[in-house]
């Protein structure tokens, strides 16, 4: 099964794509949109066309969205708010079935703690998908939230089974 994780964003919306066989996950492909300095319509309408492309050529099964946190600012929530809403419809255009989680169920899901900085969530992504280098914080936090839904949102309690050993809430390594 092949998993489109989003990390929505009116500036930069991140991507990732993992594909799941049994306990096994497979890096596909993640990076970011970046929308232009343009109107809201504008930047919306570049969000959906990109995610459209992204789903048509890698064919995703599920779709894992981050929810929108509130922000001190109401105006970048209700912005984000409708990034988001652009890359749900992307999904749902395609029939795909789409899926939320808050950044504390992804950052559980993957790092162990819900409270975990960016660099711990890049650190763990290019681990649990063996990546060769690290990827942005974007793309990052997608792949994560694709991560999430294949172990269904269950948090690293989903990774002893595949073979990974934990010490203190931490990956330390394969068994």
């Amino acid at each position: 099964m092949r998993i489109l994780g989003i990390d929505p964003g009116l500036r930069i919306t991140g991507f990732g794509v993992i594909a799941q066989a049994g306990g096994q996950l497979a890096y596909v492909t993640s990076g970011f949109i970046r929308t232009p300095e343009a109107t809201l319509p504008v930047r919306l309408k570049t969000i959906l066309d990109h995610l459209t492309e992204i789903i048509l050529e890698h064919r995703p099964e599920a779709v894992a969205v981050e929810q929108v946190f509130v922000n001190v600012n109401p105006k970048s929530t209700l912005l984000l708010g409708q990034a988001r809403g652009a890359a749900i419809c992307a999904a749902v255009a395609q029939g795909l079935p789409v899926a939320e989680y808050t950044a504390l169920q992804v950052k559980q899901a993957v790092v162990g703690n819900g409270h975990a900085e960016k660099e711990q969530v890049q650190d763990m992504v290019r681990r649990l998908l063996a990546l060769p280098g690290t990827p942005s914080p974007d793309a990052a936090d997608a792949l994560a939230c694709a991560i999430c839904h294949a172990h269904g949102g269950q948090g690293l309690g989903g990774l002893a089974g595949n073979g990974w050993r934990m010490r203190n809430g931490r990956l330390v390594g394969r068994l």
